[in-house]
């Protein structure tokens, strides 16, 4: 595989978390549940640390979801970014309350004064900024003049990053949204050439599971692949959980971060092993090795499947109710259907214990 060169951008922390140059691409979600509900959204905040999130984004609408800033800081690992729209006061009342990072767009967030007070405070902590442009919410002159489109999201992102550096604020992330993939791809390339700022890659209300995970793969492995993207978000009308899970697999798909690969062939006629179930088995029982650098083959007959399983780390190849396992391109034994994956598992398990 082709080495992807990624786009030189400035370099900023975010919490613990450093974004751009040539740091690795991070993953971000966002809680499904109201900030101030603590019980509920220290649980998300537990099962995306957990799944390997590495940002955490949360909406802040009111007072009772800044108090709860300081307890969710105890529970996350995570950096955590507060989302605002309109109210600066609540931007400054995080910050106060210890927010690693703000989403905010500063023409919007009030009075000039109130966005100097912003500004003030989040040079004080280094706190950065992700300027968020979405093709549903563009300012009414720009839709005039350009309609819907990626001049017109461009200017919108530009507007507001020339706020923050007349502030003499440069410690900025920007994204340009839309749910429409092209809109997305030429809105990235249009601004990557006019600016350096880290990028935060996303379709915006891409859909449900299925729909939403092939309308962002497409579009972010397609700008992955052309270099840009400091920052991902799977956005999907389900768990956040599975947000992580997706945009794991298009990095590792892309070579742009470590972690198990799993190949599977299509079943066919010349399949005579419960395919679909084993794969579906050797998936949920290597589940918790997500982050290690390994292959997996699972293949159903003897046509394709030996040749396959040899390229892979590991690998299975089915019969007829039974299966050969490969180790590194070599036989290591023929087991029954039912015991296939338990011995798959103990190979790798083995396998880690030497990494």
């Amino acid at each position: 595989m082709k080495d992807i060169v990624r786009r030189s951008t400035r370099r900023i922390m975010l919490g613990n978390i450093p974004i751009g140059g040539s740091t690795p691409i991070s993953i971000q979600s966002m809680l499904s549940v109201k900030t101030s509900n603590l019980p509920e959204a220290s649980r998300q905040i537990r099962e995306l640390v957990c799944a390997g999130c590495d940002i955490i984004r949360f909406s802040v609408m009111d007072l009772d979801d800044v108090k709860a800033i300081r307890e969710l800081k105890n529970v996350s690992t995570a950096p955590l970014v507060a989302d605002i729209h309109y109210d600066y006061r609540l931007a400054l009342a995080s910050i106060s309350a210890g927010i690693d990072g703000l989403r905010i767009n500063p023409g919007n967030i009030g009075k000039v004064e109130g966005v100097q007070a912003l500004v003030a405070a989040a040079k004080e902590r280094m706190i950065p900024i992700r300027i968020g442009v979405n093709s549903g919410s563009l300012p009414s002159e720009l839709l005039h003049k350009y309609g819907v489109s990626a001049k017109a999201m461009v200017e919108a992102a530009l507007e507001h990053i020339r706020i923050l550096e007349d502030l003499n604020y440069q410690e900025i992330k920007v994204s340009v949204k839309a749910s429409s993939i092209p809109l997305v791809l030429e809105s990235y390339r249009k601004l990557s050439q006019v600016c350096d700022y880290p990028l935060h890659l996303g379709v915006t209300e891409a859909g449900t599971m299925m729909r939403g995970s092939i309308k962002s793969a497409i579009a972010l492995g397609i700008l992955l692949e052309e270099g840009m993207g400091d920052t991902i978000r799977v956005s999907l009308t389900a768990d956040p959980v599975k947000e992580v899970a997706v945009a794991k697999e298009i990095l590792v798909s892309l070579g742009l971060r470590k972690g198990l690969s799993i190949i599977s062939c299509p079943t066919c006629g010349r399949t005579r092993i419960d395919l679909i179930s084993l794969s579906e088995q050797v998936e949920a029982a290597l589940a918790e090795y997500v982050d290690y650098p390994i292959s997996i083959a699972v293949m159903g007959c003897a046509v394709n499947g030996p040749g396959e399983a040899r390229e892979a780390d590991f690998g299975i190849a089915g019969g007829r109710g039974e299966g050969l396992l490969f180790a590194r391109g070599e036989i290591v034994k023929k087991v029954p259907e039912d015991c296939l994956v338990k011995e798959l598992v103990s190979m790798v398990q083995d396998y880690i214990k030497t990494i």
